[in-house]
């Protein structure tokens, strides 16, 4: 095995994705991914501390184009306008060859509990980077918050959108729509 090869990491997370469509989850060894990928165990671990976290690679790169792109956003857009600003930069990052792996990623999470609930950490924790970034616009609270997890839910629906099948709209097409669907259906519930 070569002692060092490029994109360890994306080949990990696809190795990763195609054994779990394979075994599932639990029956999947770090040995065994790394195997996959042509690569070695402690190739793994100076990647992921676990198998877990191969699901959630790049949160660390999301959260930067989320804080990014609000900062961005013109001094007077409003907080909607500023978590659009947010979505369009961190839509940017989701590249075709991400969008052949979301099928496989959201089978991994739905089959099982554990990466579920690492799933939902991973939304908390972008929402709570996207509210911050709100705050330093001068968005208070209640707004700052709301307008975050109102953003977090239409990238939500459109991710779950994009990566279907036939879909060929690109991510932050169907953000922006998403985006307006929820402010839509939220003024409708007063």
């Amino acid at each position: 095995m070569a002692r060092w090869e490029p994109d360890a990491r994306d080949r990990l997370v696809r190795a990763a994705l195609d054994l779990f469509g394979e075994q599932g989850y639990d029956a999947t060894t770090v040995a065994q991914i790394a195997e996959r990928a042509g690569l070695t165990k402690s190739t793994f671990f100076r990647h992921f501390p676990d198998k877990r976290e191969l699901l959630v690679a790049g949160q660390d790169t999301l959260a930067t184009l989320l804080t990014e792109g609000a900062a961005g956003a013109p001094d007077s857009a409003t907080p909607m306008e500023a978590v659009l600003a947010a979505l369009e930069a961190v839509t940017a990052a989701f590249t075709p060859d991400r969008r052949e792996l979301g099928p496989k990623l959201q089978a991994a999470i739905a089959a099982n509990a554990e990466l579920q609930e690492r799933d939902t950490l991973k939304q908390v924790g972008l929402a709570a980077v996207l509210t911050e970034a709100l705050h330093r616009r001068g968005i208070p609270d209640p707004a700052a918050s709301l307008a975050a997890e109102i953003g977090m839910l239409a990238f939500k629906r459109a991710y779950a959108r994009w990566v279907t099948a036939g879909e060929t709209a690109e991510l932050a097409t169907l953000a922006r729509e998403e985006l307006h669907a929820v402010q839509s259906a939220t003024s409708t519930l007063t």
